[in-house]
């Protein structure tokens, strides 16, 4: 993560990022629906700088977003590509 705010410099990005990964550990829900005026209200961020972060999270491959339309309301994953997930 550090490298979004220091290599990148998008601390936008991380912000938007640790804001979907507590929202969704504390709902427990995978899928966030959420536009970005709703990001950009819970993080203090435009619209627009919501929009390029998760353009740049999506791009990293930290997260997934889905649209329906190009009006719809985005489904968020959250990924963490550096865990591993253990076989039973």
């Amino acid at each position: 993560m550090p490298d979004l705010v220091g290599h990148d410099r998008r601390p936008s990005a991380f912000v938007v990022y640790l804001f979907l990964t507590g929202l969704s550990a504390r709902t427990r829900r995978p899928d966030l629906r959420l536009s970005y005026r709703e990001i950009g209200v819970e993080t203090g961020l435009s619209r627009a700088a919501v929009q390029t972060a998760v353009i740049w999270l999506k791009r990293r491959r930290l997260i997934e977003f889905e649209q329906e339309s190009m009006t719809a309301t985005p489904i968020y994953r959250v990924l963490t590509p550096w865990r591993r997930v253990k076989k039973k």
